[in-house]
């Protein structure tokens, strides 16, 4: 994919008639679904998005410029908002963060989708460059909250602050994203990998 910036600053998209929300959403719900049945990034096109959608392709040119703009914000229609913390324990800071992380969805395609995602980011560098800009903003979140705790002393001072942050998130994606363990009982998993962590994190 050449072309990976989101089309959801209104000022970037392409001029046209006013967006016809009901359109827009046939359209993204066409991307979604293509994904979620397994079709390649690469084997997308307008005409296939369009003929899923029941929408011509003027209609997606209107909208968006190319391709990868329709795949890149129906990708990131999926991703919840980065949550507020409250700054008052690293251990709860980090519940709310982690809780986010593959958050089950009321549409069970939703899933299908990020599992499908996943190895295909792994192995194409555009859409791997895309994902990194969604994600870092809850990353740099849960730096932070790690760094506050260094100074205050609930975490260790020599804390690796990047391996701390791959050993919280990695057990939420792959479990909920692949049920990789059936036997995990998923309910407060997030409390329960932060508190693992943290018998490691804490202060000696």
């Amino acid at each position: 994919m050449d072309d990976m910036t989101s089309t959801a600053d209104p000022d970037k998209r392409a001029p046209g008639r006013p967006r016809s929300a009901r359109s827009e959403q046939a359209i993204i719900d066409a991307v979604l679904g293509m994904i979620a049945d397994g079709e390649a990034l690469e084997t997308l096109s307008i005409e296939s998005i369009a003929a899923r959608a029941g929408v011509g392709k003027a209609t997606i040119y209107r909208r968006w410029a190319s391709r990868d703009q329709v795949v890149v914000d129906a990708v990131a229609s999926l991703k919840l908002p980065v949550p507020e913390v409250a700054g008052e324990s690293v251990r709860d800071d980090l519940v709310t963060l982690m809780s986010r992380i593959g958050q089950p969805s009321d549409q069970p395609r939703n899933g299908r989708v990020m599992s499908c995602l996943l190895p295909q980011v792994a192995r194409n560098p555009d859409l791997h460059h895309w994902y990194q800009q969604v994600i870092e903003p809850r990353r740099e979140v849960t730096r932070r909250v790690l760094r506050r705790g260094i100074e205050t002393g609930e975490l260790r001072p020599d804390l690796d602050v990047e391996v701390v942050l791959l050993v919280l998130a990695a057990p939420m994606i792959v479990q909920r994203t692949m049920r990789w363990n059936p036997a995990i009982d998923e309910v407060g998993l997030a409390e329960r990998v932060v508190d693992a962590v943290l018998t490691g994190a804490a202060p000696g």
